[in-house]
């Protein structure tokens, strides 16, 4: 299987994967304070929301590049 139909079927995945879900989050530190033996620290949620529009264009990107490849061999 070539690199180009990798690519192709990784797009058409990504872009299924943002209209089910539409995004995803994640949890980052952002600060941390140590008092003696006492150590704080601060987690913050960050939510990033996948636009319908950038998986739909993920999908005909991949469907694109199946489709150039499939012509190309």
């Amino acid at each position: 299987m070539s690199t180009v139909k990798i690519m192709a079927i990784v797009l058409i995945i990504a872009g299924i994967l943002g209209l089910v879900y539409g995004g995803f989050s994640y949890t980052r530190e952002t600060q941390e304070t140590k008092i003696g033996p006492f150590e704080l620290s601060i987690k913050d949620k960050q939510t990033v929301n996948v636009p319908v529009w950038a998986g739909v264009m993920a999908i005909a990107a991949g469907g694109g590049l199946l489709l150039f490849a499939s012509k190309k061999s």
